[in-house]
């Protein structure tokens, strides 16, 4: 029943369909100048790293301060003008494609990018304002299942709209979705404005506020770690992917799709197991769970030489990927005041990203000097690091909600 009352709530189907739209528009975006890059340098290897340089910048260099002034401002104002800002800046992509200037398909990302550092850490505020803690965990499992469901989709819609349509055409369906997300999220109640007799604080002190607000909280320092963690584990494996099907499976290079289609299946389903399970498992049990099983199949599927087996390790890795997301989730909101959600999303996002960066840009050069196997086992190897972190927190479950309501 209880899923059925999110279902009711006006500002959870508000804030689904925006992200309905936001990923359409994402995905055609992301896939649209992906292949259209690729044809105009003749998959000049720079000019596609440069795409994802784009996408991934912004998370190290606004991510903290998006989610200050994501605590500073309104929220629903905050998420409606990131979308009309980012349609803006889409359709002027499409008045520099009239002059010519193919190249500023690398702004479209950039700009887009800069905006979700301050649009998401509202998204989440709102998820802490309008949902009780009871629904939390269910309301998280709801969104991340609608972003695996576009892992599989999206890629064939962005594809689709390209080869059909050409580049105009999906940078212009990239604008309208944007304009649509901040449509429906006009329709959110009016922004709550606190009154209270403090005295106005500096950005820089907010800011510093933030990085102590984590520092003091054993729950929130725990996460960070695990994400770190997490960031490193998945930054090994992810460019690397390819090779566990040329030789480790011996089958050609377009074979990897079937790889990300069972994970992506995995991850919709597991999603909505998790959503389920959401009333009877605490947000540490799901991240424990999600953290050890991933291990396993990583390691598995590094080791194997068996089509199969490789494929049951990725629907595992997907099936369980959700626990991870939404456990870590449900944690920082449940465990974060509502002033401080934006800085602790802030802080803690580029230190996944950024571990997963790194990396990533060393994974090469490691496979190289080590072996496949060896990477994916110290990928495993990370995750299980991560796990440790987290294992104390579910004998000081009880604790931790003390801290949270005090």
């Amino acid at each position: 029943m209880r899923e059925k009352g999110i279902f009711r709530n006006k500002v959870i189907q508000t804030i689904l369909l925006s992200a309905l739209f936001l990923q359409i528009g994402v995905w055609v975006r992301n896939f649209a100048i992906l292949l259209f890059v690729m044809q105009q340098t003749n998959g000049d290897p720079l000019a596609v790293s440069m795409i994802y340089v784009a996408e991934y910048a912004p998370i190290f260099i606004f991510s903290f301060i998006g989610g200050t002034f994501a605590d500073r401002w309104r929220p629903k104002r905050t998420m409606v003008w990131c979308d009309i800002l980012s349609a803006l800046s889409i359709f002027g992509v499409l008045l520099a494609f009239v002059f010519g200037t193919w190249k500023a398909v690398f702004f479209a990302t950039l700009i887009s990018a800069i905006l979700s550092q301050f649009s998401q850490p509202s998204g989440m505020k709102l998820f802490k304002m309008h949902l009780p803690a009871e629904q939390m965990q269910a309301g998280m499992s709801i969104y991340q299942t609608l972003f695996a469901i576009f892992m599989i989709l999206g890629p064939a819609l962005g594809t689709f709209v390209f080869q059909t349509f050409g580049i105009g055409v999906a940078i212009a369906v990239t604008g309208v979705a944007f304009l649509l997300s901040g449509a429906v999220l006009a329709r959110l109640p009016a922004d709550h404005v606190e009154e209270n007799g403090q005295q106005p604080t500096t950005l820089w002190q907010e800011m510093v506020d933030g990085i102590r607000y984590v520092l003091k909280s054993n729950i929130l320092t725990k996460l960070g770690l695990c994400f770190l963690a997490a960031g490193l584990s998945i930054g090994l494996i992810q460019p690397l992917s390819i090779f566990l099907v040329t030789e480790r499976l011996g089958l050609p290079m377009e074979s990897l799709k079937w790889l990300m289609t069972v994970n992506g299946i995995g991850m919709i389903v597991g999603g909505a197991l998790t959503m389920t399970v959401a009333k009877k498992a605490s947000p540490q049990k799901l991240l424990v769970i999600g953290m050890l099983v991933n291990a396993v199949a990583m390691s598995i599927a590094g080791l194997s030489t068996n089509l199969w087996l490789t494929l049951t390790a990725q629907l595992f890795n997907g099936l369980f990927m959700p626990c991870i997301q939404i456990g870590i989730n449900t944690m920082i909101l449940k465990h974060t005041e509502g002033a401080f959600v934006g800085r602790v999303m802030g802080i803690l996002s580029p230190l996944f990203t950024g571990a997963m960066v790194l990396t990533m840009s060393i994974a090469g050069p490691l496979k190289k000097l080590l072996s496949l196997v060896s990477v994916f086992e110290m990928a495993a190897l990370l995750f299980i690091v991560g796990l440790l972190f987290i294992v104390p927190l579910l004998r000081s479950q009880a604790g931790s909600e003390q801290e949270a309501s005090g």
